[in-house]
């Protein structure tokens, strides 16, 4: 760390560059509650304390500046207002709007903002660059649907899978991740690395009325030429960048920020591709670079000269490229995901270069993201493929380690060592193994604070931060609800019935036998879902066999008793308390589980 050039500040002229106005003051409401403050952050602007890593505390000073900044000419973004950023473009008759950020009450502050300064110019169009939420989800700030939505192909599919499929578990992992309960002080939250942390508003989703389909697709969007590059399996699933030649301005959506991204980010998504990744950030240099003056992305500050630009995206891609193939070269040498992540080291070039550090990502979680890519969760030892859970192995553990005192010793031990990693390891055991042990707990929460103040990472040091949160307070359950009504809304028929299928409880439905056939008037469709031996399959477009019910219904009233709407209304061919006995299986999600007790 003394290495690093805390001298250097290039990034902090960069992120200041172009200011026009700021937030004033920096909070915003919805229906009496705050759902953002960049104003709460204010104590970073003294010198680091003890309690954060440096290099973290530097990369909050650079996230938490907000306001609306001009990057070119008719080229704006509004910053630090979300966890992502709002780009806005001067078009012939208004402006587009590019990453509409988390919150309709965030997007529509900062879209106040820009015209506060810029006059009231009309919304004409929307772009998504990519399928997280971050960046549709307050669209209906900007727009009510009204004008062109572009977004990459595929973008609808993977956005609202990713938020219901497993949403209620992402959304409480992202509680850890984002650390949205903890204070906002030295001591506690400081930032994510990406940004300050989510917005607690409104998340909405309008479809996109356009897809961009292949690369080097171009449209005019009012009166300006955009050049499109596809690029799917890098940061999202559906993602692309583009260029304005006419501004010689390039986007690169989130595949190059001031930071090492996620190969899997800690809340839990696909693992991404790092290869694909980096040879898609090599296309962008090819196809874009010489027509760049200025790059720009859905986080951080721009960069600008034609120069700086290429250095930038050649480094940020021969970092994803470099954890991909030396993770394999170790792989092939027999090495685990663990230990290739503890025998990993960057090149000096990388390592000097303030946006390859770990704010976000890190290389060690990144590693074994790319190691599970390929190998999945089992490293090849016979001693890991039937281990006991956590509750039985730690109460084993324990037993062996002479019971609670003998743990507890140990651990102190180690602790005073400053061995904080096995001291972390050993009081977990001893929570799993008795989860009411407040001596347990209370050094636990020490440790995990400890940790958490030490990581450069952001999101380590909420996760180790909730941990101790949780351990000395008791659960705190998700702030933010991603399976909003329009993100059901836009789920395919197929999805909706994959939503309810995930939902079966199995065992209870063992010996439930029963099949439904749905026709969807407003669609012109027929599916039919069997539950049979705790399985609910779904069949589109079924042929024609005697079953247990038929519903007539809409896709709305579909939609009405997925979310436990009533069958009023719904015509009916047959008995309808087959509806009762699937309703009867279905399980509700828990948003408030257990993380760090059992």
């Amino acid at each position: 760390m003394a290495d690093l050039p805390f001298g250097d500040r290039a990034d902090f002229d960069a992120a200041d560059r172009g200011f026009v106005a700021a937030l004033s003051p920096a909070v915003v409401r919805a229906n009496g509650s705050v759902v953002w403050d960049s104003d709460s952050y204010g104590f970073l602007a003294r010198e680091c304390p003890d309690t954060a890593h440096p290099s973290l505390w530097r990369q909050g000073q650079l996230c938490v500046k907000q306001g609306l900044y001009e990057v070119t000419d008719g080229i704006y973004q509004v910053r630090g207002l979300d966890l992502s950023n709002m780009t806005l473009i001067e078009g012939d008759e208004g402006v587009i709007v590019i990453d509409p950020l988390l919150s309709v009450e965030c997007a529509a502050a900062g879209l106040k903002l820009y015209r506060d300064q810029r006059g009231d110019r009309p919304v004409t169009a929307v772009i998504y660059t990519h399928s997280h939420a971050d960046h549709f989800g307050g669209v209906r700030g900007v727009t009510d649907g009204s004008v062109p939505i572009l977004a990459p192909s595929g973008f609808l599919e993977h956005a609202v899978s990713e938020n219901v499929y497993a949403g209620t578990a992402m959304n409480r992992r992202a509680t850890y991740m984002y650390g949205p309960a903890l204070p906002r002080s030295p001591e506690g939250q400081i930032g994510a690395g990406l940004g300050m942390t989510t917005s607690t508003g409104t998340i909405s989703l309008i479809p996109p009325s356009k897809d961009i389909t292949h690369t080097g697709q171009e449209e005019t969007l009012d009166g300006v030429r955009i050049v499109f590059q596809l690029t799917p399996g890098t940061e999202a699933p559906a993602e692309m960048n583009f260029l304005i030649p006419g501004r010689r301005a390039l986007c690169m959506a989130e595949n190059a920020t001031h930071n090492q991204h996620n190969i899997l980010t800690l809340r839990g998504a696909v693992v991404r591709d790092p290869r694909v990744w980096s040879r898609h950030l090599t296309e962008a240099i090819e196809l874009f670079a010489d027509r760049a003056e200025v790059v720009f992305a859905s986080h951080h500050w721009p960069t600008w000269g034609n120069e700086n630009i290429v250095t930038f995206l050649a480094r940020q891609r021969d970092l994803y490229a470099y954890l991909h193939d030396q993770t394999l070269r170790m792989m092939n040498k027999g090495m685990t995901g663990t230990e290739i992540a503890e025998a990993m080291r960057m090149p000096p070039a990388l390592e000097q270069a303030w946006h390859t550090h770990g704010y976000y990502g890190s290389v060690s979680h990144n590693v074994k993201a790319i190691y599970q890519r390929y190998l999945g969760w089992f490293d090849g030892n016979p001693a890991h493929l039937w281990e006991h859970p956590p509750v039985e192995q730690a109460r084993r553990y324990v037993e062996c380690m002479g019971g609670r005192e003998g743990v507890l010793a140990f651990a102190r031990r180690y602790l005073d060592d400053g061995d904080l990693r096995f001291a972390a390891s050993l009081l977990n055991h001893a929570v799993f193994a008795d989860e009411h042990d407040g001596q347990a707990r209370s050094m636990l929460a020490e440790v995990y604070t400890r940790l958490g103040q030490g990581a450069e990472n952001g999101t380590w040091r909420n996760f180790y931060l909730v941990g101790a949160l949780e351990l000395t307070g008791g659960v705190v359950p998700a702030d933010i609800d991603t399976t909003s009504p329009e993100m059901i809304a836009a789920l395919t028929i197929e999805q909706l019935f994959d939503s309810m299928s995930i939902r079966v409880d199995g065992p209870k439905a063992w010996n439930e036998s029963l099949a439904i056939d749905w026709r969807l008037t407003d669609l012109n469709q027929r599916h039919r879902t069997t539950l049979s031996n705790g399985a609910l399959i779904h069949q589109p477009d079924p042929r024609p066999r005697p079953v247990d019910l038929t519903l007539t219904l809409t896709q709305r009233q579909l939609i009405g008793l997925l979310t436990g709407g009533s069958a009023d209304g719904i015509e009916h061919d047959g008995d309808m308390d087959v509806l009762r006995r699937l309703t009867a299986v279905l399980e509700d999600p828990d948003p408030a589980f257990a993380i760090v007790t059992p």
